[in-house]
């Protein structure tokens, strides 16, 4: 497929109309295409059963995986084909967009500096993650965007196998096999905080080539989150409530327990980062462990 790559602050929402793109940062773009391009993994379109899928699962004995009620009942879905990145976006991914569409560059502040490296992923709200993958589109000319929640699991179960966890095995994170230490966590970031993201691909994707899906921070999907979708969900490609309050998130940060690391697991969050504060004051999460990666909705390879 050919590419026509759109000028640097040209047709994106996010461009500044003073903005003069460089030829230096023109070759950053269209480097970062490129390498966006060659890390798209196709995802085969076809039928699974979406959400807790223990009482099927013979490794689970008919136990559900999880306690949580807004990840049943289980429920079957289709999706067409599609394409998504096997990687995270990078702060050096997310370093050139910002300089090619007049932006400041992200989390260069207070705490979150120490936590931002250049191949660790970029800590984003849902407005930022949207915008992105649509920037990437307009480049490419390509229906890029965030995958929705099913393309979502359904990718990160490789083509919805009983996989409880997007590792290279399928099973349980184990630091040191499937999942880093803590130490290599620590080495990932100038923080040197073993509770901090890791350093994208340190360890082998899973069974379809994408690497630490839900395993190393929250990653955005489409979806707004309603906790009784599972019930309602059409059948074929799903894309959650038509609106809503709070985003879906999939995935957990590395602070959390082995078992927020399910791919089945749910989470919400408002979709730019504020927290009602108890003394009525609006504040914000931490930006640094919530990331990106974008999906292409065409039903070939590209």
């Amino acid at each position: 497929m050919t590419l026509v790559l759109a000028a640097c602050g040209d047709g994106s929402a996010n461009s500044q109309e003073d903005h003069q793109a460089t030829p230096e940062n023109d070759q950053a773009v269209k480097a970062l295409i490129e390498r966006t391009m060659d890390n798209l993994v196709f995802v085969e379109g076809g039928s699974f059963q979406m959400g807790d899928f223990g009482p099927i699962d013979p490794k689970a004995e008919g136990l559900p995986y999880s306690a949580d009620m807004d990840n049943k009942p289980l429920h079957e879905v289709t999706l067409d084909s599609f394409s998504i990145s096997a990687y995270q976006v990078s702060y050096a991914d997310y370093d050139v967009y910002t300089e090619a569409t007049g932006q400041e560059m992200i989390n260069t502040e207070g705490l979150e500096v120490d936590y931002r490296a250049p191949d660790v992923p970029a800590g984003v709200d849902w407005y930022q993650a949207r915008d992105y993958c649509q920037w990437l589109g307009d480049q490419t000319g390509l229906p890029f965007a965030l995958p929705t929640e099913a393309q979502w699991e359904y990718a990160a179960r490789s083509r919805g196998e009983f996989h409880p966890f997007s590792t290279f095995d399928g099973r349980f994170a184990e630091r040191g096999k499937n999942f880093p230490t803590r130490d290599e966590i620590r080495d990932s970031t100038p923080a040197n905080h073993a509770l901090s993201l890791y350093t994208i691909g340190l360890y082998p994707p899973n069974p379809l080539g994408l690497y630490q899906m839900g395993l190393n921070g929250y990653e955005w999907v489409h979806d707004w989150y309603d906790e009784n979708y599972y019930s309602i969900s059409p059948g074929h490609n799903p894309k959650g409530p038509e609106s809503g309050d709070m985003k879906v998130q999939r995935g957990a940060s590395t602070s959390e327990s082995d078992r927020s690391l399910l791919v089945i697991r749910r989470s919400k969050s408002n979709p730019d980062l504020s927290i009602d504060d108890p003394r009525g004051l609006r504040t914000h999460s931490v930006f640094r462990i919530n990331t990106v990666r974008c999906a292409v909705n065409l039903p070939d390879p590209l």
